[in-house]
């Protein structure tokens, strides 16, 4: 697969291809490429680009045994985890003015971190639960309890308050399948080895959170029984993670007076009123999942409703409690899901929680001082020029009609635009810290967000309100509010450096922007119109062509074995490869409306699109543990790193002729044969 070739081939093959496309005679001065010695040459790049730019590193990089993974997004994530340490540490470390969010995030992780209050509380943060969960006496009290949770955990079902897919002004209340405890329905039904592992190492998991809190060995491994087999009647009406995705199928508006004729043992309107929700109508997004509750909760006994109930509630603050607990969580969640062999500090823990729980106040603590204006200004420049690419690529597709562009372009120039931090902040007043006390200072920011998302039910929607921290290592589109959301955390390298030339950046950060935009109009992003409403704005002949088109970047991915002989789910990871597809696109297209686009001089004697290509196989680089990868092959809608870069190449014109490849090379395609959507 990979031809042998001596250390001088390596220069001998970059000196190649950018004498073969170069007409330039002088270089410039610019930020080194930060990964030119990476370049693997005993790989030709239209073999295996990813190996080609990844390779050497990929060699000389192992993953900690700490970790699941290693590449682009986790070394930035630790890096930047770092640093939310170092704010923490100095903030925890002295006393602050009591209500301030210095001194709420401070204390938080203080509190975090003060392990030897924690484990002599042992369980006693949770026996009041414990206790409310024994006086239990019939199905009435199950809703009772799990609707009186809900403030808390997502526990039998989950519930939430967002914008209604039909009226995107509105915030309405929504209810989706839940219930599990392992990662995906298939979990509990796929025959194969690696997977009868994890649902041996999930029953030995149950039952050791059984004994910690004081059953013995035979009441444990009893009551496991009753927990597993419960949770796969709940599997098995479970929808597919490829039928969840179809947005049209996941909506249904239902009257609760209806719901109570129909689902008399869930007990709606009580439940509804229980949570603090008064409404005439919600959002079921799978019908079939509470029919099967309302079904369960009439026929399962007591005692397994009570035993489900146990385990799911400790189960849900394993996290909040002593090491023990910890330690249980971590061997299943750890090691037998994801190949982790040992568990991180405990700082990382509290770190990623504090993050999780106060995030914009130590986003805002963050920003001010390692994210700049100047970083900001340029993001926004980018990201305008990356509209302006795709406007061009809508007016130049000949397979859809005027009437579908106008539309598009109208969804195009009607995105918001979120980058590095939101203009307000999210008000914490009501959180309580206390240094001493960790379980009920999650308890209480748990309950600070219950009634902000409560607060916000029949109200307009904010579309300005942001769903990731500013630390954050990610980007995202959401449909309803036609969005694109880029966190500060993201917007350091190997993704976004103001130093760095343009050729780095557009390959990089200008790809990921290219991403999110053209997840506005991917096979499910396509089907919300400019308002984020779920309706169809195409033609019929041009909704056909599109859909068609879809099709191919499916069976294209179905094509690529992720691990071991897990092909990847083309259907499932349709909507992320299209948006890689046409990120790199209109991300090159961008690139070409700078300075450094449009000339030949060299840095580092690679020419400006040989960097682009280079700096966008950079950003995937990555390894995982096979126990990771083979659930992320199930359960994750974006297919792994490396079909992100080569996925999309293959199917791009100016790879070739950039790199020369040609026919009998791995990664070529005949041209008519190419995948161009937008």
């Amino acid at each position: 697969m990979k031809p042998s070739i001596a250390l001088l081939g390596k220069i001998c093959l970059i000196a190649g291809f950018i004498a073969c496309n170069s007409t330039a005679t002088k270089e410039r001065p610019g930020k080194k490429f930060p990964d030119l010695f990476n370049v693997d040459s005993t790989v030709k790049p239209g073999d295996n680009f990813f190996l080609y730019v990844n390779g050497k590193w990929i060699k000389s990089h192992e993953i900690p045994v700490s970790q699941d993974g290693i590449g682009g997004f986790t070394d930035l994530y630790y890096s930047t985890q770092d640093t939310l340490h170092k704010i923490l540490d100095s903030l925890s470390g002295i006393t602050l003015v009591t209500g301030t969010i210095e001194q709420k995030v401070g204390d938080f992780y203080a509190s975090g971190m003060d392990s030897l209050t924690i484990n002599r509380r042992g369980i006693e943060p949770l026996k009041p639960w414990l206790e409310k969960i024994s006086s239990i006496r019939d199905a009435a009290g199950v809703m009772n309890y799990v609707a009186g949770a809900q403030e808390v955990m997502n526990i039998l079902f989950a519930a939430g308050v967002g914008p209604d897919d039909k009226n995107s002004s509105r915030n309405v209340v929504q209810f989706s399948q839940g219930g599990l405890g392992l990662p995906n329905r298939d979990n509990y039904f796929k025959k194969d080895s690696a997977n009868l592992e994890i649902i041996k190492a999930y029953k030995k998991y149950i039952a050791t959170l059984f004994k910690l809190t004081g059953d013995d060995s035979i009441l444990a491994a009893g009551k496991m029984e009753m927990v597993y087999s419960l949770e796969k009647r709940m599997a098995e009406s479970h929808k597919t993670t490829v039928q969840l995705r179809d947005p049209q199928d996941n909506y249904h508006v239902m009257r609760v007076s209806m719901l109570d004729r129909q689902m008399p043992d869930f007990a709606w309107s009580s439940t509804l009123k229980t949570m603090g929700i008064q409404v005439e109508t919600v959002i079921l997004r799978q019908p079939a999942f509470y029919a099967r509750l309302n079904s369960l909760l009439k026929s399962e006994n007591l005692e397994n409703w009570k035993a489900y109930l146990q385990f799911q509630t400790i189960n849900a603050m394993t996290a909040y409690l002593s090491d023990e607990f910890d330690m249980a969580s971590f061997n299943f969640f750890g090691k037998a899901l994801n190949g982790v062999q040992e568990r991180k500090p405990r700082w990382t823990q509290i770190t990623y929680t504090t993050d999780n729980n106060l995030g914009e106040g130590l986003g805002e603590i963050y920003v001010n001082k390692y994210f700049s204006r100047e970083a900001k200004t340029r993001m926004l420049e980018m990201v305008n020029n990356l509209q302006t690419a795709f406007e061009k690529h809508i007016n130049q597709l000949a397979w859809m009609s005027e009437a579908t562009k106008s539309k598009a372009r109208d969804k195009l120039h009607a995105f918001i635009k979120k980058i590095g931090y939101p203009d307000t902040w999210r008000d914490y007043t009501r959180v309580t810290i206390d240094k001493q006390k960790y379980f009920e200072n999650r308890i209480s920011c748990l309950k600070n967000e219950n009634r902000r998302q409560l607060a916000k039910i029949e109200k307009p929607v904010d579309k300005l309100e942001w769903d990731m921290t500013p630390p954050t290592i990610n980007a995202g589109y959401d449909p309803n509010l036609n969005g694109i959301t880029f966190p500060a955390g993201i917007l350091q390298p190997p993704f976004f450096d103001p130093a760095a030339d343009d050729a780095v950046n557009y390959g990089a950060i200008g790809m990921v922007i290219g991403h999110e935009i053209t997840h506005g109009f991917d096979d499910q992003g396509a089907q919300y119109d400019q308002d984020g409403n779920l309706r169809n704005w195409w033609s019929r002949e041009d909704s056909i062509k599109f859909n068609e088109k879809t099709k191919q970047v499916i069976l294209q991915f179905d094509g690529f074995v992720a691990v071991d002989t897990f092909h990847v789910n083309g259907a499932l990871t349709n909507g992320e490869n299209i948006a890689d597809l046409g990120g790199l696109s209109i991300a090159y297209d961008a690139f070409k409306l700078t300075r450094q686009g449009r000339d030949t001089i060299r840095i580092d004697g690679l020419l400006p699109d040989e960097r682009f290509f280079m700096s966008f196989a950079t950003i995937w680089r990555s390894r995982y543990k096979d126990e990771l990868s083979r659930q992320l092959v199930v359960t994750d809608s974006h297919a792994p790193d490396r079909f992100r870069v080569i996925g999309p190449l293959q199917n791009f014109d100016p790879f070739y002729n950039t790199f020369h490849v040609q026919k009998g090379d791995s990664m070529y395609k005949p041209e008519a044969e190419r995948i161009k959507i937008w």
